[in-house]
């Protein structure tokens, strides 16, 4: 309880071009942390690399197609030798398809698995080459509700995110035979309104929407910054949706599959066509060279939340707890009086 906490001085973000990255990069700038931004598209690198310099922190924008290990391994030995030793590493990055299973053509599903998958593992192993010598890092992998359940529309997305979640698992029981101080934990983040519903390969016939509640990537952002300062955790549930999704697949998983079928398609698209000539990430950055600077926020900041009490909640347990405590004993007292 004494010892104090020692924050990073050094970060790698995969996938900081945009969205929840790029939210994760200005909470970590604000902490004068030195950050590598690692993405594929140059527009959004730079862009972000300037917030992160005028927040008063060193930047360093790395373009990398994290599904390539030689890349991801070249951009770790550059951050070491500018940055310095790298003390945390967050695998963000992903890509996938919004369609139907049986619409999504098989070097698409291998696409979207190489990047969102592979591209952790990748992530993964670079930054355990430089941490696990030192015996001191730690590791966040940024996942979701749907790594515990399946959806319909977004099964590449699904299959990736459950297969980070036993990779995950298998690393950490490696890392406590082996007592390293090496730290890995997870966020699993709700609906975020972030560019991917803007950018993702779709097939389906009216635009794309996260299915509510939607949260803002800031929500996502402080969770995931919350997992690096106490990766003592295994988890972080992040939303109440995503609290329930997690469980109600538990105790009804088949209650759940049917009431996705009936509802899962509409839930998932808005009213509007789908324009079939807008940017596709899939295999080429949707923001290269010459492309737009998308952020982290999308289209539906109208709709998403800010904030979530049960995400705040989950990061100060102990007050939390104190005041649950609080309102039962003056609950108690005025039962007695």
């Amino acid at each position: 309880m004494g010892r104090k906490r020692r924050h990073a001085r050094v970060a790698v973000i995969t996938g900081a071009s945009a969205g929840v990255g790029r939210a994760t990069a200005r909470l970590l700038a604000q902490r004068r942390i030195a950050i590598a931004l690692l993405a594929r598209g140059r527009t959004g690198l730079d862009a972000a690399a300037e917030e992160v310099r005028a927040a008063g922190s060193q930047a360093l924008p790395i373009e990398v197609d994290v599904a390539e290990y030689d890349q991801v391994l070249a951009a770790g030995q550059r951050v070491e030798t500018e940055l310095g030793p790298i003390d945390l590493w967050i695998n963000c990055a992903f890509s996938s398809v919004f369609a139907p299973f049986q619409l999504t053509q098989p070097e698409e599903f291998r696409r979207a698995m190489e990047v969102t998958y592979l591209g952790y593992v990748h992530g993964t192993r670079v930054a355990l080459a430089h941490m696990a010598p030192r015996d001191g890092g730690t590791i966040v992998q940024v996942g979701s509700a749907l790594a515990y359940r399946g959806i319909p529309l977004q099964a590449t997305y699904c299959a990736a995110k459950h297969a980070i979640v036993g990779f995950t698992e298998a690393l950490r029981c490696e890392l406590l035979h082996d007592k390293s101080n090496v730290k890995l934990t997870m966020a699993h983040l709700p609906a975020v309104n972030t560019p991917q519903f803007d950018w993702l390969l779709s097939r389906l016939p009216r635009r794309a929407q996260p299915v509510p509640p939607i949260y803002e990537p800031v929500v996502a952002a402080r969770a995931i910054v919350a997992a690096a300062d106490r990766p003592e955790r295994r988890e972080y549930w992040v939303g109440l949706s995503t609290v329930l999704t997690i469980l109600g697949n538990r105790i009804a998983p088949g209650l759940l599959d049917r009431y996705l079928a009936r509802t899962g398609y509409t839930s998932q698209q808005t009213d509007q066509p789908n324009d079939p000539h807008r940017p596709a990430n899939l295999w080429q950055p949707a923001d290269g060279p010459a492309g737009h600077d998308y952020g982290a926020r999308g289209s539906f900041t109208g709709r998403a939340h800010r904030h979530s009490v049960q995400a705040w909640l989950s990061r100060h347990r102990l007050i939390a707890a104190a005041g649950l405590t609080g309102a039962a004993v003056g609950a108690l007292a005025w039962r007695r009086h």
